[in-house]
């Protein structure tokens, strides 16, 4: 595992350390300023893997099957995969639509559904050489350059538990789904 720090990056890597207690090898790697989400890779050592890397950010709680994502991104074939998630909005009034300045349609209250960026990756350690660790990239903007110059991107659709901690009030769900032992 490969941990970027930044903010208390002591206090992370005092709480982690090497890893040993937790079976696995932990490798830091420090930003001095921040460089978003993909600008850290650039940091990542050039002869890092051959295999595809999995890249998560670090306020995420999930039950995501990594083995069957690394599954569907090999099938696929492409050069990254971002895992989604189906969001649902739900507009509180209803929507009217018009033409010359004449209701044409009221739709009450109508519910949106998205795809959002449920903020886990996978990519191809190819993609790496892209990324000169300098200069601040975030992940979306960087597959959205990918996706610019017709690299393959393919969707992940998540439906295992997966709730962003990052802020107080999902950090206190985190926990009462914990207690209920949804986590």
């Amino acid at each position: 595992f490969y941990i970027s720090t930044h903010y208390k990056a002591d206090m992370i890597q005092k709480h982690f350390g090497s890893g040993s207690n937790l079976g696995v090898t932990i490798e830091y790697v420090h930003e001095e300023y921040p460089l978003g989400t993909a600008g850290g890779l650039g940091l990542l050592p050039d002869n890092i893997t051959d295999l595809p890397l999995i890249i998560m950010n670090g306020d995420l709680l999930t039950k995501v099957d990594f083995t069957e994502l690394l599954r569907f991104h090999e099938l696929k074939g492409g050069d990254a995969t971002m895992c989604v998630r189906k969001y649902d909005f739900q507009v509180p009034y209803g929507v009217i639509e018009e033409k010359n300045g004449q209701i044409t349609s009221i739709n009450e209250k109508p519910v949106h559904k998205f795809f959002v960026n449920a903020g886990i990756y996978v990519i191809n350690p190819i993609m790496l050489k892209d990324i000169d660790g300098v200069d601040y990239l975030d992940m979306p903007q960087f597959l959205e350059r990918k996706i610019e110059s017709h690299s393959q991107i393919n969707m992940f659709p998540m439906h295992e538990y997966w709730l962003d901690i990052g802020q107080i009030s999902q950090l206190d769900r985190a926990h009462k789904d914990i207690e209920k032992g949804l986590v």
